[in-house]
């Protein structure tokens, strides 16, 4: 113990010199803006700053990688506060109630609980890489495939807790992301499934644009359809919303600890990744804080101080298994493992014995990297705050330049933007029919590693695994956690199905989505019936479900006594069934809705048309311009300066820093010249 407590007063040491300290505090600048950038990331950050890190020694290295590791979660709160648009798949449970609370003016003061919760969780997530690499070994090891399929599994279970009061609706959301999750070549038998064809779906659907499409469309959309501000009241909080903020991760310091707790512990665990962890911790905060099942995804700040707290406190806890094992807990965390090896240092026993004053320099970086984060990101709240009260003709064609490009970065092809597209296009119609979106993006992301931990739990144990204490005590979990919420509907709300009239079926929004829902799963059972047993085990099973429970709920929706969402303007400015923020368009008609609604969609995928045309950064430039001046009125001078700094944005960040290969047009198809002048044609 006195030898630990050297090393890390030693590693103290070592960082505390102003090169390093500027290192640290360089890296920390640069993730505060890849994690503004939706889709940009901490595993492309990463690797933009790996091949700088040659020539120094390994504390300079790891000062600067850490600065940046750890910013990354305070710099993607900013666009999931104010545009409901995730800098990150794993800052996308952060949307949930900080984007209703910007929409009623309160980004101060949801931005100040996200960077205070965020500086805790880093942490407290620091403190426990601290205490537990001396330990960690036979806490890992006892992972095998079995317990992470349990773990998994349970995971799943959310899917209830983040659907309000519309239980079943969320299981199946969750089932058809489970579905889409095995799209690709299935990696036991190498058959390829639900590809239709195309090479771009061969190695599945990016997460990505799946995230980008289902949250951040649908809610450009509605600023859209609304044609305002984001923020309604244009009184913003701002400062005093800041100290609000911080004063509320104070007065909820047990959430904030356990959050940021259950959230280190959890990234410990390899293949529990990022877009898993925020959800875990919010779902574990509705079940326990109270009155969070009624006021979780309507702008409640608890909401956002368990997803904040437990996402910065991952960067802890995945370090434990890279640092002691080898194996990283997260996909960015094989980037520093290539660090490590530039370095010439081999991860395991050694980073606990002869390295162990490296490993503390790691923690004191992650440390102090979250304590300047929050700072800067304090510093600058007011001025992003006041984003959310620009005209929607200002923001709107920016925000969307940025998660097209976010967008992009799933496998730099056209058919991330396709998948955009369609992904936003059910995003906002789920939102529209009450469906809540959280269970299909968890879905989506657990669905891999749940096949996977099954067919090896199968291989390796057979079905004896079924019978191990932690498995059996988490499933029971898994079955109590699905089935409380549905318990709970009493009445004419039980299992959805109200006062059954099947006289006369009622058509609406609702009942056509259920209908097309059922429709997928009945026709992906009949695909999987001609594949191999590996292949089709778990499609199979998830059809199967799939058609039960979309089925009751096509009843429901179309056969019972009551109005669905969105037939009445009462109905529309109540709260949606689903735990999805509120679904208000004033005095709106339906019609009036449903046009304004078109002309966003042929906007955005005329973008994608003119893309294949003249080039993809020609065709964002030229879209803002176009929907500045006449879909927004906006005066020429402004419009023009607007997508100048658009242009010189793109130009400096992309083409020179990034370097980004942007997909080839028709244009420059035709005349080759072109691209000897420009990458982007």
């Amino acid at each position: 113990m006195v030898n630990v407590l050297h090393e890390a007063a030693s590693a103290l040491d070592v960082l505390f010199t102003p090169l390093r300290m500027g290192l640290l505090l360089s890296g920390v600048l640069f993730g505060l803006m890849a994690g503004v950038i939706p889709g940009l990331g901490g595993i492309a950050a990463l690797a933009l700053l790996l091949p700088f890190t040659f020539g120094m020694d390994p504390y300079s290295a790891m000062a600067i990688l850490m600065g940046l590791a750890a910013a990354i979660s305070h710099g993607d709160v900013i666009p999931a506060v104010l545009f409901g648009m995730p800098g990150t798949v794993g800052c996308a449970a952060t949307v949930m109630d900080g984007y209703p609370m910007a929409k009623r003016g309160e980004a101060g003061r949801a931005l100040g609980a996200a960077f205070s919760s965020s500086l805790i969780g880093g942490l407290i997530g620091a403190i426990i890489l601290g205490f537990t690499i001396p330990i960690i070994s036979p806490i890992v090891l006892f992972f095998q495939s079995p317990e992470l399929l349990a773990v998994c599994v349970f995971g799943m279970t959310l899917a209830a807790s983040l659907s309000g009061n519309a239980p079943m609706k969320g299981v199946v959301a969750a089932l058809l992301g489970l579905l889409l999750s095995m799209v690709g070549e299935d990696s036991q038998s190498g058959t390829l499934r639900f590809t239709v064809g195309t090479l771009y779906l061969w190695n599945g659907i990016p997460i990505v644009p799946v995230a980008l499409g289902i949250f951040a469309v649908p809610e450009l959309c509605d600023i859209m359809i609304n044609r305002r501000a984001i923020a309604r009241d244009a009184r913003l909080d701002l400062t005093k919303g800041q100290w609000q903020g911080w004063k509320d991760s104070a007065s909820h310091w047990s959430l904030v600890v356990r959050t940021g707790a259950l959230g280190a512990v959890c990234a410990m665990v390899p293949g529990i990744g990022a877009p898993v962890i925020d959800w875990i911790a919010y779902g574990h905060a509705i079940k326990t804080e109270k009155g969070a099942a009624q006021s979780f995804g309507k702008g409640d700040v608890r909401g956002v101080i368990a997803a904040e707290s437990s996402t910065n406190a991952r960067e802890g806890g995945s370090l434990v298994t890279t640092i002691a094992f080898g194996v990283p807990g997260q996909p960015s965390m094989a980037i520093l493992l290539g660090a490590f090896l530039i370095q010439g240092i081999v991860p395991g026993p050694d980073m606990l014995t002869k390295h162990l004053d490296l490993t503390y320099t790691i923690v004191w970086s992650l440390t102090l990297a979250n304590v300047f984060g929050t700072l800067i990101c304090f510093g600058l709240a007011n001025q992003f705050a006041r984003l959310s009260t620009l005209r929607y003709s200002l923001l709107l064609p920016i925000v969307m330049t940025l998660v097209y490009i976010g967008a992009f970065e799933g496998q730099h092809s056209w058919g991330d933007i396709v998948a955009l597209l369609i992904f936003g296009t059910a995003g906002w119609v789920m939102k529209r029919a009450g469906w809540p979106r959280p269970p299909l993006v968890l879905g989506f992301v657990l669905g891999k590693l749940i096949e996977r931990y099954m067919f090896i739990s199968v291989e390796r144990y057979g079905w004896d695994w079924l019978t191990d204490w932690f498995v059996l005590l988490m499933f029971a979990a898994s079955i109590l956690s699905v089935a409380r919420p549905l318990l709970s509907l009493r009445g004419e709300r039980l299992w959805q199905l109200r006062a059954l009239s099947f006289g006369r079926p009622a058509i609406s929004v609702a009942s056509i989505f259920a209908s097309f829902v059922l429709v997928i799963f009945v026709c992906s059972l009949g695909i999987e019936w001609s594949w191999p047993f590996a292949a089709k085990l778990m499609p199979e099973t998830v059809s199967l479900f799939g058609i039960v429970f979309a089925a009751s709920l096509f009843a429901s929706e179309t056969f019972s006594r009551r109005i669905s969402i969105g037939e009445t303007r009462r109905e529309r400015t109540t709260e949606p069934p689903g735990m999805d923020g509120e679904i208000g368009y004033g005095d709106l008609a339906d019609r009036e809705i449903y046009l304004r609604a078109l002309k966003y969609f042929i906007w955005i995928y005329g973008v994608l048309l003119i893309s294949v045309l003249i080039g993809f950064v020609p065709a964002l430039v030229l879209s803002a311009l176009l929907f500045m001046r006449w879909q927004g009125s906006e005066r020429w001078p402004i419009a023009l300066a607007v997508s100048f700094g658009l242009f010189a944005f793109l130009w400096l960040v992309f083409d020179h820093l990034v370097h980004e290969a942007w997909p080839p047009s028709l244009a420059g198809n035709i005349f080759p010249q072109l691209r000897t002048y420009s990458p982007w044609f």
